[in-house]
Protein backbone atom coordinates (compact mmCIF):
# COMPACT_ATOMS: atom_id res chain seq x y z
CA UNK A 1 0.00 0.00 0.00
CA UNK A 2 1.22 3.50 -0.81
CA UNK A 3 -0.64 5.23 2.02
CA UNK A 4 -3.36 6.67 -0.22
CA UNK A 5 -5.54 3.59 -0.73
CA UNK A 6 -9.17 4.59 -0.80
CA UNK A 7 -8.43 8.27 -0.17
CA UNK A 8 -10.53 10.75 -2.15
CA UNK A 9 -11.66 14.35 -1.83
CA UNK A 10 -10.17 17.79 -2.38
CA UNK A 11 -8.06 20.04 -0.18
CA UNK A 12 -10.14 23.18 -0.59
CA UNK A 13 -13.75 23.21 0.60
CA UNK A 14 -16.53 23.59 -1.95
CA UNK A 15 -18.87 25.99 -0.15
CA UNK A 16 -21.57 25.78 -2.81
CA UNK A 17 -22.04 22.06 -2.16
CA UNK A 18 -23.46 22.70 1.31
CA UNK A 19 -26.49 24.46 -0.15
CA UNK A 20 -27.28 21.60 -2.52
CA UNK A 21 -29.32 19.08 -0.45
CA UNK A 22 -29.49 16.51 -3.25
CA UNK A 23 -25.72 16.54 -3.70
CA UNK A 24 -25.18 16.37 0.07
CA UNK A 25 -27.23 13.19 0.18
CA UNK A 26 -25.28 11.75 -2.75
CA UNK A 27 -21.93 12.54 -1.08
CA UNK A 28 -23.09 10.99 2.21
CA UNK A 29 -23.82 7.42 1.09
CA UNK A 30 -23.39 6.02 4.59
CA UNK A 31 -26.02 8.36 6.00
CA UNK A 32 -23.95 10.11 8.67
CA UNK A 33 -26.21 13.16 8.60
CA UNK A 34 -29.23 10.95 9.15
CA UNK A 35 -27.55 9.03 11.97
CA UNK A 36 -26.50 12.26 13.68
CA UNK A 37 -30.07 13.55 13.44
CA UNK A 38 -31.21 10.46 15.37
CA UNK A 39 -29.57 11.60 18.63
CA UNK A 40 -32.88 12.48 20.27
CA UNK A 41 -34.35 9.13 19.28
CA UNK A 42 -31.25 7.43 20.71
CA UNK A 43 -31.93 9.03 24.11
CA UNK A 44 -35.51 7.76 24.14
CA UNK A 45 -34.70 4.25 22.92
CA UNK A 46 -31.78 3.72 25.28
CA UNK A 47 -33.79 4.98 28.25
CA UNK A 48 -36.50 2.43 27.43
CA UNK A 49 -33.97 -0.39 27.04
CA UNK A 50 -32.25 0.52 30.31
CA UNK A 51 -35.63 0.45 32.08
CA UNK A 52 -36.06 -3.16 30.94
CA UNK A 53 -32.65 -4.24 32.25
CA UNK A 54 -32.36 -5.57 35.78
CA UNK A 55 -30.36 -2.64 37.13
CA UNK A 56 -31.85 -3.21 40.61
CA UNK A 57 -29.15 -5.87 41.08
CA UNK A 58 -26.71 -2.99 41.54
CA UNK A 59 -28.49 -1.79 44.66
CA UNK A 60 -28.02 -4.96 46.69
CA UNK A 61 -24.53 -4.05 47.94
CA UNK A 62 -25.20 -0.34 48.43
CA UNK A 63 -23.02 2.52 47.31
CA UNK A 64 -19.70 1.44 45.71
CA UNK A 65 -16.26 2.67 46.66
CA UNK A 66 -15.63 3.80 43.06
CA UNK A 67 -17.09 3.45 39.56
CA UNK A 68 -14.88 2.64 36.56
CA UNK A 69 -16.27 3.21 33.05
CA UNK A 70 -14.28 1.07 30.64
CA UNK A 71 -14.31 1.72 26.91
CA UNK A 72 -12.40 3.27 24.03
CA UNK A 73 -13.27 6.01 21.55
CA UNK A 74 -16.90 7.12 21.75
CA UNK A 75 -17.58 4.49 24.40
CA UNK A 76 -14.82 6.03 26.49
CA UNK A 77 -16.45 9.46 26.22
CA UNK A 78 -19.46 8.11 28.12
CA UNK A 79 -17.29 8.04 31.24
CA UNK A 80 -16.38 11.69 30.73
CA UNK A 81 -20.07 12.56 30.38
CA UNK A 82 -20.95 10.69 33.58
CA UNK A 83 -18.14 12.35 35.52
CA UNK A 84 -19.16 15.85 34.46
CA UNK A 85 -22.92 15.35 34.89
CA UNK A 86 -22.34 13.85 38.34
CA UNK A 87 -20.17 16.86 39.14
CA UNK A 88 -17.82 17.55 42.04
CA UNK A 89 -20.48 16.62 44.60
CA UNK A 90 -20.58 13.00 43.44
CA UNK A 91 -20.07 10.88 46.61
CA UNK A 92 -17.60 8.45 44.98
CA UNK A 93 -14.88 8.72 42.31
CA UNK A 94 -16.01 8.24 38.69
CA UNK A 95 -13.04 7.06 36.64
CA UNK A 96 -13.01 6.67 32.83
CA UNK A 97 -10.62 3.86 31.85
CA UNK A 98 -9.41 3.50 28.24
CA UNK A 99 -7.05 0.53 28.31
CA UNK A 100 -7.49 -3.21 28.62
CA UNK A 101 -8.38 -4.69 31.99
CA UNK A 102 -9.14 -2.53 35.02
CA UNK A 103 -6.99 -0.58 37.51
CA UNK A 104 -5.13 -2.79 39.97
CA UNK A 105 -7.09 -1.56 42.98
CA UNK A 106 -10.53 -2.60 41.62
CA UNK A 107 -12.23 -5.20 43.79
CA UNK A 108 -15.48 -6.33 45.33
CA UNK A 109 -16.29 -2.86 46.68
CA UNK A 110 -16.32 -1.28 43.20
CA UNK A 111 -18.52 -1.14 40.10
CA UNK A 112 -17.24 -1.53 36.54
CA UNK A 113 -19.37 -0.32 33.62
CA UNK A 114 -18.04 -1.85 30.39
CA UNK A 115 -19.17 -0.04 27.22
CA UNK A 116 -18.70 -1.07 23.58
CA UNK A 117 -20.94 -0.19 20.63
CA UNK A 118 -19.90 -3.38 18.84
CA UNK A 119 -19.81 -5.49 21.98
CA UNK A 120 -16.39 -6.80 21.04
CA UNK A 121 -13.80 -4.11 21.79
CA UNK A 122 -10.80 -5.61 23.64
CA UNK A 123 -10.88 -2.82 26.22
CA UNK A 124 -14.51 -3.39 27.26
CA UNK A 125 -14.23 -7.18 27.12
CA UNK A 126 -11.01 -7.19 29.13
CA UNK A 127 -12.55 -4.91 31.75
CA UNK A 128 -15.70 -7.03 32.02
CA UNK A 129 -13.68 -10.24 32.42
CA UNK A 130 -11.39 -8.66 35.02
CA UNK A 131 -14.33 -7.25 36.98
CA UNK A 132 -15.94 -10.69 37.08
CA UNK A 133 -12.71 -12.35 38.27
CA UNK A 134 -12.22 -9.80 41.02
CA UNK A 135 -15.79 -9.91 42.28
CA UNK A 136 -16.63 -6.32 41.35
CA UNK A 137 -20.17 -5.48 40.37
CA UNK A 138 -20.47 -5.29 36.60
CA UNK A 139 -22.77 -3.51 34.15
CA UNK A 140 -22.30 -4.05 30.42
CA UNK A 141 -23.59 -1.80 27.62
CA UNK A 142 -23.29 -2.77 23.97
CA UNK A 143 -24.63 -4.58 20.94
CA UNK A 144 -27.10 -7.40 21.62
CA UNK A 145 -25.98 -11.00 21.04
CA UNK A 146 -22.34 -9.92 21.31
CA UNK A 147 -19.30 -11.19 23.17
CA UNK A 148 -19.87 -8.52 25.80
CA UNK A 149 -23.38 -9.82 26.46
CA UNK A 150 -21.97 -13.32 26.88
CA UNK A 151 -19.49 -12.09 29.50
CA UNK A 152 -22.28 -10.29 31.35
CA UNK A 153 -24.44 -13.40 31.33
CA UNK A 154 -21.62 -15.52 32.74
CA UNK A 155 -21.14 -12.95 35.48
CA UNK A 156 -24.92 -12.72 36.05
CA UNK A 157 -24.59 -8.99 35.59
CA UNK A 158 -27.03 -6.48 34.08
CA UNK A 159 -26.64 -6.04 30.32
CA UNK A 160 -28.23 -3.13 28.46
CA UNK A 161 -28.52 -3.85 24.73
CA UNK A 162 -27.82 -0.98 22.34
CA UNK A 163 -28.79 -1.98 18.77
CA UNK A 164 -26.20 -1.06 16.13
CA UNK A 165 -28.24 1.47 14.19
CA UNK A 166 -25.29 3.82 13.52
CA UNK A 167 -21.47 3.86 13.60
CA UNK A 168 -20.03 4.15 17.10
CA UNK A 169 -19.04 7.81 16.73
CA UNK A 170 -22.66 8.67 15.83
CA UNK A 171 -24.00 6.63 18.78
CA UNK A 172 -22.77 8.70 21.72
CA UNK A 173 -26.24 9.25 23.16
CA UNK A 174 -27.29 5.63 22.70
CA UNK A 175 -24.28 4.55 24.77
CA UNK A 176 -24.35 7.39 27.30
CA UNK A 177 -27.93 7.12 28.58
CA UNK A 178 -27.54 3.54 29.93
CA UNK A 179 -24.34 4.58 31.73
CA UNK A 180 -26.14 7.51 33.35
CA UNK A 181 -29.11 5.39 34.40
CA UNK A 182 -26.86 2.71 35.89
CA UNK A 183 -25.12 5.45 37.89
CA UNK A 184 -28.51 6.81 38.97
CA UNK A 185 -29.42 3.40 40.32
CA UNK A 186 -26.26 3.56 42.42
CA UNK A 187 -27.27 6.96 43.76
CA UNK A 188 -24.40 8.80 42.09
CA UNK A 189 -26.19 11.13 39.69
CA UNK A 190 -29.52 12.93 39.55
CA UNK A 191 -31.00 12.37 36.10
CA UNK A 192 -34.76 12.15 35.97
CA UNK A 193 -37.19 11.37 33.17
CA UNK A 194 -37.86 15.06 32.58
CA UNK A 195 -34.12 15.68 32.07
CA UNK A 196 -33.99 12.90 29.49
CA UNK A 197 -37.12 14.13 27.71
CA UNK A 198 -35.83 17.71 27.57
CA UNK A 199 -32.42 16.55 26.35
CA UNK A 200 -34.04 14.48 23.58
CA UNK A 201 -36.22 17.44 22.60
CA UNK A 202 -33.17 19.71 22.51
CA UNK A 203 -31.33 17.26 20.23
CA UNK A 204 -34.39 17.01 17.96
CA UNK A 205 -34.64 20.82 17.73
CA UNK A 206 -30.96 21.20 16.91
CA UNK A 207 -31.19 18.46 14.28
CA UNK A 208 -33.99 20.42 12.63
CA UNK A 209 -31.93 23.65 12.71
CA UNK A 210 -28.98 21.78 11.16
CA UNK A 211 -30.93 19.80 8.53
CA UNK A 212 -29.42 19.58 5.01
CA UNK A 213 -32.25 21.62 3.46
CA UNK A 214 -31.55 24.63 5.73
CA UNK A 215 -29.32 27.09 3.87
CA UNK A 216 -25.92 28.08 5.25
CA UNK A 217 -26.95 31.53 6.46
CA UNK A 218 -29.61 30.04 8.79
CA UNK A 219 -27.95 26.68 9.49
CA UNK A 220 -25.53 27.04 12.45
CA UNK A 221 -23.68 23.81 11.64
CA UNK A 222 -23.04 24.78 8.01
CA UNK A 223 -21.92 28.24 9.10
CA UNK A 224 -19.51 26.74 11.63
CA UNK A 225 -18.16 24.29 9.06
CA UNK A 226 -17.53 27.06 6.53
CA UNK A 227 -15.75 29.14 9.17
CA UNK A 228 -13.48 26.23 10.02
CA UNK A 229 -12.64 25.26 6.43
CA UNK A 230 -8.94 25.51 5.68
CA UNK A 231 -8.04 26.34 9.29
CA UNK A 232 -6.36 24.68 12.24
CA UNK A 233 -9.23 24.56 14.77
CA UNK A 234 -8.69 25.19 18.47
CA UNK A 235 -11.67 24.15 20.57
CA UNK A 236 -11.73 25.18 24.22
CA UNK A 237 -14.42 24.63 26.83
CA UNK A 238 -15.06 27.24 29.52
CA UNK A 239 -16.15 24.69 32.18
CA UNK A 240 -15.69 20.97 32.88
CA UNK A 241 -18.98 20.28 31.10
CA UNK A 242 -18.03 22.43 28.10
CA UNK A 243 -14.61 20.77 28.00
CA UNK A 244 -16.24 17.37 27.49
CA UNK A 245 -18.11 18.87 24.53
CA UNK A 246 -14.87 20.41 23.24
CA UNK A 247 -13.09 17.06 23.29
CA UNK A 248 -16.07 15.44 21.59
CA UNK A 249 -15.83 18.05 18.82
CA UNK A 250 -12.15 17.20 18.47
CA UNK A 251 -13.09 13.54 18.04
CA UNK A 252 -15.61 14.24 15.29
CA UNK A 253 -13.46 16.80 13.46
CA UNK A 254 -10.65 14.25 13.31
CA UNK A 255 -12.75 11.22 12.38
CA UNK A 256 -15.33 12.80 10.07
CA UNK A 257 -13.51 15.76 8.49
CA UNK A 258 -9.90 14.54 9.02
CA UNK A 259 -8.86 17.90 10.47
CA UNK A 260 -6.07 18.26 13.03
CA UNK A 261 -7.46 19.96 16.10
CA UNK A 262 -6.35 21.23 19.52
CA UNK A 263 -8.92 20.74 22.31
CA UNK A 264 -9.04 21.18 26.05
CA UNK A 265 -10.13 23.22 29.04
CA UNK A 266 -9.85 26.97 28.87
CA UNK A 267 -8.31 27.02 32.35
CA UNK A 268 -5.47 24.79 31.19
CA UNK A 269 -5.09 26.79 27.98
CA UNK A 270 -4.50 29.93 30.02
CA UNK A 271 -1.36 28.32 31.47
CA UNK A 272 0.39 27.99 28.12
CA UNK A 273 -1.65 26.98 25.08
CA UNK A 274 -3.24 30.40 24.79
CA UNK A 275 0.17 31.34 23.39
CA UNK A 276 -0.94 29.67 20.15
CA UNK A 277 -2.83 32.88 19.44
CA UNK A 278 0.54 34.66 19.14
CA UNK A 279 2.14 32.01 16.94
CA UNK A 280 2.88 31.43 13.28
CA UNK A 281 -0.69 30.29 12.59
CA UNK A 282 -2.22 32.99 14.81
CA UNK A 283 -1.24 36.60 15.34
CA UNK A 284 1.90 36.39 13.17
CA UNK A 285 -0.10 35.15 10.19
CA UNK A 286 -2.99 37.54 10.76
CA UNK A 287 -0.59 40.51 11.01
CA UNK A 288 0.59 39.83 7.45
CA UNK A 289 -2.92 39.53 5.99
CA UNK A 290 -3.95 41.90 3.19
CA UNK A 291 -6.35 44.40 4.78
CA UNK A 292 -8.61 44.05 1.73
CA UNK A 293 -8.73 40.24 1.92
CA UNK A 294 -11.86 38.30 2.80
CA UNK A 295 -11.60 37.84 6.61
CA UNK A 296 -12.84 34.25 6.29
CA UNK A 297 -10.43 33.29 3.49
CA UNK A 298 -7.18 31.65 4.57
CA UNK A 299 -5.77 32.43 1.15
CA UNK A 300 -2.68 30.96 -0.53
CA UNK A 301 -0.24 32.34 2.03
CA UNK A 302 -0.88 29.77 4.73
CA UNK A 303 -3.25 28.12 7.14
CA UNK A 304 -4.57 30.08 10.13
CA UNK A 305 -6.05 29.27 13.47
CA UNK A 306 -9.80 29.30 14.05
CA UNK A 307 -10.92 29.41 17.67
CA UNK A 308 -14.13 27.71 18.76
CA UNK A 309 -15.15 28.61 22.29
CA UNK A 310 -17.79 26.49 24.01
CA UNK A 311 -19.28 28.54 26.86
CA UNK A 312 -21.32 26.94 29.59
CA UNK A 313 -22.54 29.71 31.87
CA UNK A 314 -23.42 27.14 34.53
CA UNK A 315 -26.53 26.39 36.53
CA UNK A 316 -27.30 28.58 39.50
CA UNK A 317 -27.91 25.93 42.16
CA UNK A 318 -28.79 27.43 45.51
CA UNK A 319 -26.01 25.62 47.33
CA UNK A 320 -23.28 26.50 44.86
CA UNK A 321 -21.01 29.49 45.10
CA UNK A 322 -20.91 31.90 42.16
CA UNK A 323 -17.15 32.37 42.35
CA UNK A 324 -16.06 29.45 40.09
CA UNK A 325 -18.68 30.43 37.50
CA UNK A 326 -17.56 34.04 37.61
CA UNK A 327 -13.94 32.96 37.08
CA UNK A 328 -14.93 30.81 34.09
CA UNK A 329 -16.92 33.65 32.54
CA UNK A 330 -14.10 36.18 32.98
CA UNK A 331 -11.65 33.71 31.47
CA UNK A 332 -13.89 33.15 28.46
CA UNK A 333 -14.33 36.89 27.94
CA UNK A 334 -10.57 37.33 28.18
CA UNK A 335 -9.72 34.74 25.52
CA UNK A 336 -12.28 36.22 23.14
CA UNK A 337 -10.65 39.62 23.62
CA UNK A 338 -7.18 38.14 23.05
CA UNK A 339 -8.32 36.50 19.82
CA UNK A 340 -9.95 39.71 18.61
CA UNK A 341 -6.80 41.74 19.28
CA UNK A 342 -4.74 39.31 17.21
CA UNK A 343 -7.24 39.02 14.37
CA UNK A 344 -7.92 35.33 15.07
CA UNK A 345 -11.49 34.42 14.15
CA UNK A 346 -13.60 33.05 16.99
CA UNK A 347 -16.88 31.12 16.94
CA UNK A 348 -18.85 30.84 20.18
CA UNK A 349 -21.38 28.13 21.05
CA UNK A 350 -23.28 28.86 24.26
CA UNK A 351 -24.99 26.20 26.35
CA UNK A 352 -28.74 26.27 26.87
CA UNK A 353 -31.08 24.22 29.03
CA UNK A 354 -32.18 23.60 32.58
CA UNK A 355 -30.10 20.51 33.41
CA UNK A 356 -26.45 19.59 33.00
CA UNK A 357 -27.39 16.88 30.50
CA UNK A 358 -29.45 19.19 28.31
CA UNK A 359 -26.74 21.86 28.41
CA UNK A 360 -24.17 19.29 27.33
CA UNK A 361 -26.43 18.24 24.45
CA UNK A 362 -26.79 21.88 23.36
CA UNK A 363 -22.99 22.18 23.12
CA UNK A 364 -22.54 18.92 21.19
CA UNK A 365 -25.32 18.88 18.60
CA UNK A 366 -24.29 21.70 16.27
CA UNK A 367 -20.56 20.76 16.31
CA UNK A 368 -21.45 17.13 15.52
CA UNK A 369 -23.26 18.26 12.36
CA UNK A 370 -20.54 20.80 11.53
CA UNK A 371 -17.88 18.07 11.41
CA UNK A 372 -19.94 16.18 8.83
CA UNK A 373 -20.66 19.23 6.68
CA UNK A 374 -16.95 20.10 6.73
CA UNK A 375 -16.12 16.59 5.49
CA UNK A 376 -18.71 16.81 2.71
CA UNK A 377 -17.45 20.24 1.63
CA UNK A 378 -14.05 18.61 1.05
CA UNK A 379 -15.56 15.73 -0.92
CA UNK A 380 -14.85 13.27 1.90
CA UNK A 381 -17.19 10.46 2.87
CA UNK A 382 -17.62 11.03 6.63
CA UNK A 383 -18.55 7.39 7.17
CA UNK A 384 -15.57 5.71 5.50
CA UNK A 385 -12.16 6.39 7.03
CA UNK A 386 -9.60 4.37 5.03
CA UNK A 387 -6.78 4.97 7.52
CA UNK A 388 -8.84 3.41 10.30
CA UNK A 389 -9.44 0.29 8.23
CA UNK A 390 -5.77 0.04 7.28
CA UNK A 391 -4.73 0.55 10.89
CA UNK A 392 -6.89 -2.35 12.04
CA UNK A 393 -5.58 -4.58 9.27
CA UNK A 394 -1.95 -3.77 10.00
CA UNK A 395 -2.37 -4.11 13.76
CA UNK A 396 -3.99 -7.53 13.41
CA UNK A 397 -1.35 -9.03 11.13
Amino acid sequence: MDGTAGVSGHRHADESLLDNPALLTERDPGGMLRFTASAGAQVRESAALAAEANLSLLEDDGRPRAVVIAGIGTAGRTGDVLATVAGPRCPVPVIPHRSAGVPGWVGAADVVIAVSASGRSPEALGAAEAAHRRGARLVAVGAPDSQLQSVAERARAPFIPVPRRAPARASLWALTVPVLLAARTLGLVKVNEADLAETAARLDADADRCRPTAESFVNPAKSLALGLSGSVPIVWGSSPLATVAARRFGDTLSANARYPVVTGALGEAGRGRVGLLDGVFGGLAEGERDIFADPDDSGPDGTRLRLVLLRDGGLNAEDDTDEPLAVEERRADAVQTLAERRGVRCDVVTAEGGSALERLASLMAVPDFASIYLALAHGLDPMAVPAVTEMKELANQ
